[in-house]
C-alpha cells in the first residue's frame, strides 16, 4: 500500500509557516508516501512566487499543484519551466503557456502519473478538461502504475462529472480551489478514491482565507476592494488516500486536519 496526502489551498504566507512546523510530523504520523498541495494562493491570495515554492517543497510537499491563479507571478514562470517533477500547472492550458500539467514521480518504487486540469464552468473558457486529462492517459500509457487528478474547478457538478468520467483510471481525484471542505470522501464504483474539495489551508477568520471587510465591500456594496488575507488560527486541511498500486485501487480516503 502507499499513501497519499493530498492537502487543500495553501493561503498566505503564514500559512506557510505553519506547514513548516507541522507537515513533517504529520506525514511522518501517516506514513504518507507522496504529499501533493495546491499552492496557487499562497502569495498574496492570488498566486505563487518563487520563493513560496520553494519554501513549500521545504516544508515536506513534494509536488504543487495549482489553478486558475498559475500566473498570477511572472517569476513563476522559468520555476515552471525548470521543476516539472515539483510544480504542475493545469494540462488544459494552451501548450505555450509556461509549466508542465502532467508529471510522474516515482514513489515507493511505483509510477504516479500526477495531473492537474481546471474546470471550464464559471471559470476561464480553457480546453476541455475531459479532452485534455484522455489525451495524457493516452499519451502516458504504458509509463504509470496509478494516476492522480487535482481538479481544479468552481462546480461541484463538474467535479464530479470528471471523477465518474475517469472511475479506474484515475485512482485518486480531489477537488480544490472552492476553500470548503466536503463531507463526501468516498471509494467510487470502479475503485477510484474521490473528494469534491479537499478544503482550505489557511486562517480561519475572514471568508476563504480573507479578509471579511474587502469581501463585503465587494459582494454587499458592490464596490472594488483589494482582497488581503484573513487573521485567525491556521488550519491545514486535505485527505489521505490509501492506494493498492498492484491493484490500481484505491482502498481508502480519510479527510485530515491539523
Amino acid at each position: 500500500m502507499i499513501q497519499i496526502l493530498a492537502i487543500g489551498d495553501v493561503v498566505g504566507t503564514r500559512t506557510l509557516e505553519a506547514l513548516r512546523e507541522r507537515l513533517w510530523k504529520t506525514r511522518t504520523e501517516l506514513h504518507a508516501d507522496l504529499v501533493v498541495a495546491n499552492g496557487e494562493n499562497a502569495t498574496d491570495i492570488h498566486g505563487l512566487c518563487c520563493r513560496d515554492a520553494k519554501l513549500l517543497l521545504e516544508c515536506g510537499v513534494d509536488l504543487i499543484t495549482l489553478g486558475n491563479h498559475t500566473y498570477g507571478m511572472r517569476d513563476l514562470h522559468d520555476f515552471l519551466d525548470n521543476n516539472p517533477e515539483s510544480i504542475i500547472r493545469p494540462a488544459n492550458y494552451p501548450s505555450t503557456a509556461p509549466g508542465f500539467g502532467y508529471t510522474v514521480r516515482d514513489v515507493s518504487g511505483w509510477r504516479v502519473l500526477c495531473i492537474n486540469v481546471n474546470g471550464t464552468t464559471f471559470m476561464e473558457p480553457l480546453d476541455n478538461p475531459f479532452a485534455a486529462i484522455e489525451r495524457i492517459l493516452s499519451r502516458e500509457e504504458g509509463r504509470y502504475d496509478i494516476a492522480l487528478a487535482d481538479l481544479h474547478a468552481e462546480a461541484t457538478s463538474e467535479k464530479l462529472a470528471l471523477a465518474h468520467a475517469f472511475d479506474g483510471r484515475l485512482t485518486v481525484m480531489f477537488g480544490t480551489h472552492t476553500h470548503v471542505t466536503t463531507a463526501d470522501e468516498r471509494i467510487l464504483p470502479h475503485g477510484s478514491g474521490y473528494i469534491t474539495d479537499l478544503g482550505m489551508s489557511g486562517p480561519t477568520n475572514g471568508i476563504l482565507g480573507t479578509k471579511t471587510e474587502a469581501v463585503l465591500t465587494k459582494m454587499r456594496d458592490r464596490m472594488p476592494a483589494h482582497f488581503t488575507v484573513a487573521d485567525g488560527d491556521i488550519e491545514i486541511s486535505g485527505a489521505l488516500f490509501t492506494v493498492d498500486p498492484s491493484a490500481r485501487r484505491c482502498v481508502a480516503v480519510k479527510r485530515v486536519k491539523f
